[in-house]
């Protein structure tokens, strides 16, 4: 019995453009993810939306590599504000990578978009 499977644009183009990293960074041990995701996605108008996914998939190498350094403790000799600094590239990262999900979500006319709200002017 095979299941259809219907993801929000957002949710489509993120876990597609992981999918690809984790491809090449694991020589090839998710390529049945990967080939879920790209039949996904090749329902979609991807000439539309395929700068965004370029940018997607280089905001999410960047990540992988930001994350590799504390998985595997090669900040172990950092000082705090290296290691405080690195979150902050991360957090900066994910903002821009919700920008470009929301940006091909309205491209593609799905009204389903990710909301971060900015908590620092929070009491």
């Amino acid at each position: 019995m095979t299941t259809e499977f219907s993801f929000p644009v957002i949710e489509l183009v993120d876990r597609y453009t992981i999918a690809r990293v984790k491809y090449d960074k694991t020589n090839g041990a998710n390529a049945a993810e990967l080939d879920f995701y790209s039949a996904q996605i090749a329902k979609l108008d991807v000439e539309l939306i395929q700068a965004e996914l370029f940018i997607l998939e280089d905001i999410h190498r960047h990540i992988w590599a930001l994350e590799d350094d504390f998985k595997k403790c090669r900040i172990d000799g950092a000082d705090l504000s290296e290691i405080g600094q690195r979150a902050l590239d991360i957090r900066d990262l994910n903002n821009y990578r919700v920008q470009y999900k929301n940006s091909m979500a309205d491209k593609l006319n799905d009204p389903v978009k990710e909301i971060k709200q900015d908590h620092t002017s929070e009491n």
